[in-house]
């Protein structure tokens, strides 16, 4: 016991000490003004709250807020929270290229490949409630497996145990044992359950990923591209930066755990929406129908044709507006002493942009809890939304990720007509109330009514 005090005071000590020392670095600067308290964390829906803050403080202004490092991996950093340097861009650029120029030519088709074998499956279940969320979920984790691993009978192996790997880590990150260490940092100096867990579920992502990495080593072709993997592999050791084979371990990470649950919270929001707003659902019909005729699900517009369908892209737009992939931007850090509107911005200070703040911004939107998609098929007349990040850390897939939100709600709109489950119940358009990563919904339930032939029929 007495050990333990020992341990408290000193703690305390230490957090006094740097708190003091931190304060005389600032003295002399025009800081932004300080939001009172210290629990913005535990506000049960935090980019509101900052909203809220900013319309009382301004758009920028500091707060305390428990930024800790996240276990991610003990040996390589990821793109999302790696350090600012030469080898991290390096590693992004290689990333992003793998995506862009890899294989992006396949990209799309596998994409719509996969989707039409989703929607084929999904009318067996026709006029029956679906949880669509865990439908999409398997979807988009189904549609990364193979980008990433590439052969076939590989990726859907694979697909349940990344799947479910990702679902365990998302648990575990999100757990109020290892929240509360955001809030209460000294706490990690004890033991832990949530966190062992969650070393746990970093370990067995690990172990999936090594076991991959290992094959495509193993069966690598010189200037042959299988998928993402393959590309990173033989991109390795160019150019500065130095890149070992455990980036693109964490690149692989990246994309399951950047790339599946995020686009598919995404399209059940979409769903949601669509089942409030009937009109915009049936308009969206008469616009696929009209481009590519009424009975022809196999049949799709290219992404890069995308203009010849404004509305399906003006609607994914505002569901991005409204409930942005991360709420909030990934933390930034300033590499140097500068200044953001007159205020000083010390080196080493984190900056979060506020990306739902920006997207409900009402002296920048009209009517911006709203949901209309008309309000883009105005061009040039409304601002652009900030749904992906901003900056250098704006998110890698993004591309990746737009190209599925619309094929997947084209060939879901072609297929089936959304309809509330027999109970009449819609889904709430309001997110859980808890911290976390993405904006999360309350568990609901669709109807799927089968519009035309299957898919592939003709």
């Amino acid at each position: 016991m007495l050990l333990l005090s020992l341990l408290l005071l000193l703690l305390t000590l230490l957090a006094a000490t740097r708190l003091l020392w931190y304060r005389w670095k600032l003295r002399g600067l025009h800081l932004p003004p300080l939001a009172p308290g210290f629990l913005h964390l535990l506000q049960p829906n935090l980019p509101i709250h900052l909203l809220d803050l900013a319309r009382t403080l301004g758009p920028i202004y500091r707060l305390r807020l428990g930024l800790q490092d996240k276990l991610v991996s003990e040996h390589y950093p990821d793109l999302s929270l790696g350090d600012y340097s030469l080898r991290w861009k390096a590693h992004k650029k290689l990333t992003r290229s793998a995506l862009l120029l890899g294989i992006h030519e396949s990209m799309e088709a596998l994409v719509d490949s996969l989707t039409q074998e989703f929607c084929q499956r999904l009318r067996a279940l026709a006029g029956a409630p679906v949880v669509i969320l865990e439908e999409f979920s398997v979807l988009t984790c189904s549609i990364i497996c193979s980008l990433t691993f590439g052969d076939k009978v590989t990726a859907d192996n694979l697909v349940h145990p990344i799947h479910n790997s990702v679902q365990d880590l998302l648990k575990a990150w999100g757990h109020w044992s290892v929240q509360i260490l955001d809030v209460v940092p000294f706490l990690r100096f004890f033991p832990n359950p949530g966190v062992c867990r969650l070393k746990r579920a970093v370990e067995n992502r690990d172990q999936l990923v090594a076991q991959q990495l290992k094959f495509h080593k193993e069966s690598l072709v010189a200037g042959q591209y299988r998928d993402v993997v393959d590309y990173m592999l033989q991109g390795l050791g160019q150019g500065p930066g130095q890149l070992l084979e455990g980036h693109v371990h964490m690149a692989a990470v990246d994309l399951f755990v950047g790339g599946t649950e995020t686009t598919a919270i995404t399209l059940s929001w979409a769903v949601a929406f669509l089942l409030h707003h009937p009109e915009i659902q049936r308009r969206l019909q008469e616009e696929l129908d009209l481009e590519l005729g009424p009975e022809a699900a196999s049949s799709r517009v290219p992404y890069k044709d995308r203009t010849r369908l404004p509305l399906l892209h003006a609607t994914v737009t505002e569901v991005l507006r409204l409930r942005p992939v991360v709420p909030l931007a990934l933390p930034h850090r300033a590499t140097r002493p500068s200044s953001i509107s007159g205020y000083d911005i010390p080196e080493g200070t984190v900056v979060i942009p506020n990306l739902q703040g920006a997207n409900l911004d009402e002296t920048v939107w009209e009517q911006p809890h709203e949901f209309l998609p008309d309000r883009f098929l105005q061009p040039g007349k409304s601002p652009r939304t900030l749904a992906f990040g901003c900056g250098a850390r704006i998110c890698v897939g993004e591309p990746l990720a737009r190209l599925e939100l619309v094929v997947v709600l084209a060939r879901l709109l072609q297929t089936f007509t959304l309809l509330p489950p027999p109970t009449g119940a819609l889904p709430s358009l309001h997110p859980l109330p808890l911290c976390g990563i993405n904006l999360l919904m309350q568990p609901f339930q669709v109807r799927l009514q089968p519009r035309g032939p299957s898919p592939g029929t003709g």
